[in-house]
């Protein structure tokens, strides 16, 4: 994170190099706040570098299969994604990991459930910090009461307005959950 005045230090530094006019540091000042805060698709794609450097070809995999993910949706949407559309893409790919463990393990095979879990393990470090029950409750508390929904059969406007708030942020199943239980 830029400290205060840091920036400052920066348009002094380029004065001295010759840099006056406000519109060229205007320019170069997004320039050099565009540096120092990362998108989450360059945070992977240099954690891919890292994985090669470091010859971690379970974490190289994962990492590769998220950016492929990623790279597949950019192109059948003709859009460049942002972060919160490749948290989406995170969260899909955990799904599916979820869903792969659970049968996996009903079909006994081990094996095949600890690959899973490892990727697992790496695509949940994209995901922002999770929320606990506690502020899902609060949040789901304060949906309600907002709509005030007549019935469980309003759950879906109560969904609606959460699924923006805490998409990412945490799991829309527990989320759904916690809705349903609220307004039996």
């Amino acid at each position: 994170m830029l400290e205060s005045g840091s920036l400052d230090a920066w348009q002094a530094k380029l004065s001295v190099r010759g840099v006056n006019s406000k519109r060229q540091f205007a320019s170069d000042a997004t320039h050099f706040q565009g540096y120092c805060s990362m998108s989450l698709r360059d945070q992977i794609t240099e954690d891919m570098k890292t994985a090669m450097r470091a010859r971690d070809s379970g974490r190289l995999g994962t990492i590769r299969l998220l950016l492929a993910a990623i790279k597949q949706r950019e192109v059948d949407e003709r859009i460049v994604l942002d972060d919160a559309n490749v948290s989406s893409v995170v969260e899909k790919l955990i799904k599916q990991r979820r869903d792969s463990i659970e049968q996996f393990g009903a079909a006994g095979r081990d094996d095949l459930v600890q690959i899973e879990t490892a990727e697992l393990a790496v695509l949940m470090g994209y995901l922002p910090k999770q929320l606990d029950d506690a502020e899902i409750d609060a949040r789901v508390a304060e949906a309600i009461a907002a709509i005030k929904p007549a019935g469980p059969q309003d759950m879906g406007k109560v969904m609606g307005r959460l699924k923006g708030e805490l998409a990412g942020k945490a799991d829309m199943t527990r989320v759904s959950a916690r809705v349903k239980a609220a307004l039996a």
